[in-house]
């Protein structure tokens, strides 16, 4: 019986640890600010189509829009 108290516990506590750290990795704008820069060199703007590069200047927009701290820099 007090074993499996102690495993239950346990389990609990690690529950609240992995979402403690979930949580941790999320921000009220949401959890785009937390990813890489996504810039890219000219070269790799100068392969894109005018679709990809528009889908890539949209999102780097959005970016900057939703993380002012870590947005798109010059």
């Amino acid at each position: 019986m007090t074993r499996r108290l102690l495993d239950l516990i346990t389990r609990i506590l690690l529950l609240i640890v992995v979402l403690t750290g979930a949580a941790a990795c999320t921000t009220a704008r949401g959890s785009i600010c937390l990813g890489p820069d996504i810039r890219y060199r000219q070269q790799v703007y100068d392969a894109m189509n005018a679709d990809e590069a528009a889908r890539h200047l949209a999102a780097l927009k959005v970016r900057e829009q939703l993380c002012p701290a870590t947005g798109v820099r010059e």
